[in-house]
C-alpha cells in the first residue's frame, strides 16, 4: 500500500509539473522563453512512457503520462497561439 501511495503521489506531481508554466504563458500571453523543441521532446517521452505503461498494464504509469501528454499538448497549443500572434 505504501508503494502504491508513493507511486501515485509521484505520478501526480510529475504529471502536473508543466501546469505552472502553462499558467504563466496564459497570464502573460507570451511564449518568448519557451522552446517548442522541449515541448515536443517531452511529449514524445511521455507518449513512450504511456506505451510502456500499457505494456506493463500499470494504471499509475498510464494515467500519469496521459495527463502529462494532455498538459503538454495544451502547452503546445498555447505556444502556437501566442507565437503566431507575435508574427502578425
Amino acid at each position: 500500500m505504501t508503494w502504491y501511495l508513493i507511486g501515485s503521489l509521484a505520478a501526480l506531481f510529475t504529471s502536473l509539473g508543466f501546469v505552472p508554466q502553462m499558467v504563466k504563458m496564459w497570464r502573460t500571453r507570451s511564449v518568448k522563453d519557451i522552446s517548442p523543441l522541449t515541448l515536443g521532446q517531452l511529449a514524445l517521452g511521455v507518449s513512450l512512457w504511456t506505451v510502456y505503461g500499457l505494456h506493463l498494464k500499470d494504471t499509475i504509469i498510464v494515467a500519469a503520462n496521459v495527463i502529462s501528454l494532455a498538459t503538454l499538448l495544451l502547452g503546445l497549443a498555447l505556444y502556437l497561439r501566442y507565437s503566431a500572434r507575435k508574427r502578425t
